[in-house]
């Protein structure tokens, strides 16, 4: 029997929409400060992906300087009808309890197409979604965020029909549910089957309590009767799950009439009880039973790290290099930036063949113009590594090499000049913005070509660095990397929804003078326990 291994999207990948269109599956994440915005990946048996696409590419469309941290991009849907493709999506302003929510509409004849310009639809909640009804008539379905206080009956999922000819919502406006009992409705998504409207929603918060729970009704309007056994999907009730915080998920039916169930979830460090991988993307088969109610495949009511793979043949995708050689023009996926994409004068791989140039910009608490790129750490332990070609002319220049979660937390091997004229190698430390350099002023190093490395081991983080890239020698001591987390920023001050990256930067908060050139990065996985 094959079988798909969970999660099918490692790293940071959460509130998964998927779609199937002929022969092709799709899934969109959230993507939250990270540009370009909303990530959409491919597969044709469920068990292999690969990225097709990021629709939300040009500023014209998002523009996210100075959101705060794990604001911006909320929970996208991806829908398609007659020929082409729906991508509703939330850019959150605020990351305050008043949150000021904007959900816009997209579309594209093609996946991987040029996408419109959006279309404002309405700011009274986040995680929207677009139902296409089988009368042709099309309503979007968000959370309501009501901000009068826990004295008024709170929340609940809001719907509207949406106008395809005028572009906007028209009609009245329907409160179709509340709450099942567990607090947080959100993350609706409605479907027809066998002559049943079902709302599928997330609850319970989006960490070890989060839920997937599902009701149905006769009419569109409801009322929605709640499945008697709900939650259909939770881990909250067994903690040596290795896929725990399940919830947010969505529905899919494959060409052979079986079903699957995409789900986010959180893997724990085996050291920690925090997932610094963020929250991914997994799969479970599922299927109706007698009474019309969804059921996991396997009988159960928690995730499982494999499900059966729907009868498909298998279609593998080529697998990333493990090096990039920026041997191209532009630079593409896996990076992303903070917030906004960083134009030819910032990041070019064209004035040096072969070489990444970054031009220095703000530094990295910045909300606005940074000069950095990065990629997802997809697990747990990795080694990633750089030559760097770097003249600093003073202390305001920096650049070198990040591990990081957000503007607040991260750890950072750079490089810069100090006042008597030697280049030096340092460390700086952000924990929950504050500012901290461990090794002091760092240590004096030669002047041309510098190798930098990172070595992380589920929550131990050490950095090394080379003259001749053979030769390596650690700097700083062994870090705590499992601050890179949610559950780090929960323990302590609330949430965050992001994942760990690591990646390439540059500053100048001096005259914006200074770049730095990046021969290669490379970025290598290895097995839990080696």
């Amino acid at each position: 029997m094959k079988t798909i291994h969970n999660p099918v999207l490692p790293g940071f990948h959460p509130d998964p929409s998927i779609l199937r269109v002929g022969d092709d599956y799709y899934i969109a994440t959230s993507t939250f400060e990270w540009f370009p915005g909303v990530l959409i990946y491919h597969s044709r048996d469920l068990i292999h992906w690969e990225f097709a696409a990021a629709p939300l590419n040009r500023t014209s469309q998002l523009d996210l300087r100075g959101v705060p941290n794990s604001c911006g991009i909320f929970a996208p849907c991806l829908s398609w009808c007659g020929g082409v493709f729906y991508l509703i999506y939330t850019v959150v302003h605020t990351a305050s309890s008043l949150q000021d929510n904007l959900n816009y509409l997209v579309t594209c004849s093609t996946i991987d197409g040029e996408w419109s310009e959006p279309i404002y639809l309405n700011s009274t909640g986040f995680d929207p979604s677009l139902f296409h009804d089988e009368d042709g008539r099309k309503w979007l379905v968000n959370r309501d965020c009501d901000v009068r206080g826990f004295q008024s009956p709170r929340g609940g999922i809001l719907m509207r029909e949406y106008d395809p000819r005028q572009k906007r919502l028209t009609g009245p406006e329907y409160r179709i549910f509340r709450t099942s009992g567990i607090v947080g409705a959100e993350g609706p998504h409605l479907y027809r089957h066998n002559g049943w409207y079902y709302l599928m929603l997330a609850e319970g918060g989006t960490d070890c309590n989060h839920v997937v729970t599902v009701a149905r009704s006769r009419t569109l309007q409801g009322p929605y009767e709640v499945d008697p056994q709900n939650p259909m999907l939770s881990s909250r009730d067994n903690p040596w799950n290795p896929l725990q915080k399940a919830g947010h998920a969505s529905l899919v039916e494959t060409q052979n009439g079986e079903w699957y169930l995409a789900h986010l979830v959180g893997r724990p460090l085996p050291s920690k009880g925090r997932c610094i991988l963020g929250r991914e993307t997994a799969l479970q088969k599922v299927v109706w039973n007698q009474e019309g109610w969804l059921r996991l495949a396997d009988g159960r009511f928690e995730p499982a790290l494999e499900t059966e793979a729907p009868s498909l043949p298998e279609h593998p995708f080529p697998s990333l290099p493990q090096r990039d050689d920026f041997d191209r023009e532009e630079l593409g996926y896996p990076y992303q930036t903070l917030r906004e994409p960083l134009p030819e004068s910032v990041l070019t791989l064209k004035e040096r063949p072969g070489w990444l140039r970054l031009y220095g910009r703000e530094s990295l608490h910045s909300l606005y113009t940074q000069s950095l790129v990065a990629r997802r750490q997809q697990a747990f332990r990795y080694t990633a590594q750089t030559k760097i070609e770097y003249n600093p002319q003073n202390y305001h220049q920096t650049a070198g090499l990040v591990c990081l979660y957000d503007t607040d937390n991260f750890f950072y091997l750079y490089l810069t000049r100090a006042e008597t004229g030697e280049k030096r190698l340092s460390i700086l430390c952000s924990d929950l913005g504050r500012i901290s350099y461990p090794v002091g002023s760092g240590v004096q190093v030669e002047e041309g070509a510098l190798f930098l490395r990172a070595c992380v081991k589920d929550d131990q983080l050490r950095f090394f660095f080379s003259g001749d890239g053979q030769a390596w020698q650690p700097i700083g001591p062994c870090f705590d990397h499992s601050i890179l987390s949610d559950d780090y920023y929960m323990e302590r001050c609330g949430y965050r929804f992001t994942g760990a990256f690591v990646g390439l930067c540059c500053q100048d908060c001096g005259d914006r003078t200074s770049y730095a050139d990046f021969d290669y990065f490379e970025y290598r996985e290895q097995e839990t326990g080696k």
